[in-house]
């Protein structure tokens, strides 16, 4: 064969298999989404539900990780809701449902304002492979690639909810990564807001430095100066708390009060794996959200 057909063989069977209609695997199971609200503003709570019902026959192999975008009009995805299953997915049977299980995120400061998709997948960490899926609200431009698309979620402008007082100090974090930014709390830190004069509920996501102490930290939650619960800072990954505070707890005044005390604060300067940070830090908080009733 001489060296100009050996050069056309290649290109042609180059082609074919640039051409070739990729193969799906039949579909493991069927997914839906549900959100609290379908309009939700920036810095703002936001309970994220989940469901997958495994299909029969269903075969996984090994475990995999839940994909969720959103995905702005431009096509670009602007925001990640991550995470494992409850239940390992080496573990699924055909006809098990999963769930539903919910989640709890705060829309961080998106450079985005207006309509998203809401895409969902499965797959392997560590790799590209991605399992079949279906979902009632799917579209092909998505499913092609395995994504699923299982609802929508406009974001709002951000809202001037709450003013941040005494006892906090700057953001800290990478302003790249605007889903992982934080402060610290001193001893005592505070925020004030309009009094609603109604019941509220106080979100508040923060973690501990659980290796600073030989115990946890209590964190008292104050409101008017008066204390409405306290629970021990003993996690350190980050969590989303929901704290009722009633209208009476808040006072009377124009303007309320919540304080986050904590009872012991720690020096990263004196910890055993030395720090050039001096300052005495009490609760590492990542996001707070006043909510009236």
């Amino acid at each position: 064969m001489s060296k100009l057909q050996v050069i056309v063989c290649a290109g042609l069977i180059a082609a074919a298999i640039g051409c070739s209609k990729r193969v799906d695997l039949p579909p493991v199971a069927s997914v839906t989404f549900t959100a609290s609200s379908s309009r939700v503003a920036i810095g703002t709570p936001v309970d994220l539900t989940y469901k997958f019902e495994v299909l029969p026959n269903a075969v996984i192999n090994g475990d995999y990780t839940v994909f969720v975008h959103l995905i702005d009009a431009r096509g670009d995805m602007i925001w990640t809701d991550d995470h494992d299953p409850p239940v390992k997915t080496s573990q699924w049977k055909p006809g098990q449902t999963i769930g539903p299980y919910t989640r709890t995120r705060f829309i961080p400061p998106l450079r985005y304002i207006g309509q998203t998709s809401v895409v969902i997948g499965l797959y392997k960490p560590g790799g590209d492979e991605r399992l079949t899926l279906t979902s009632s609200a799917s579209e092909e431009s998505f499913a092609k690639v395995h994504e699923y698309k299982v609802g929508e979620l406009e974001i709002l402008p951000a809202m001037d909810n709450f003013k941040f007082g005494s006892g906090w100090y700057d953001l800290d974090g990478d302003p790249m990564t605007p889903d992982n930014r934080w402060r610290w709390t001193n001893q005592s830190a505070s925020i004030t807001f309009r009094n609603p004069r109604r019941d509220v509920t106080f979100y508040l996501e923060a973690a501990a430095r659980k290796e600073a102490f030989a115990t946890p930290q209590t964190v008292t939650i104050v409101a008017n100066g008066q204390p409405v619960t306290t629970f021990a800072a003993d996690n350190a990954e980050r969590v989303v708390r929901r704290i009722p505070i009633s209208a009476s707890q808040l006072g009377t005044g124009d303007i309320a009060e919540i304080r986050i005390d904590v009872d012991r604060t720690f020096n990263p300067s004196k910890l055993p794996v030395r720090s050039l940070d001096t300052r005495d830090l009490g609760l590492l908080v990542f996001n707070l959200f006043v909510e009236p009733k």
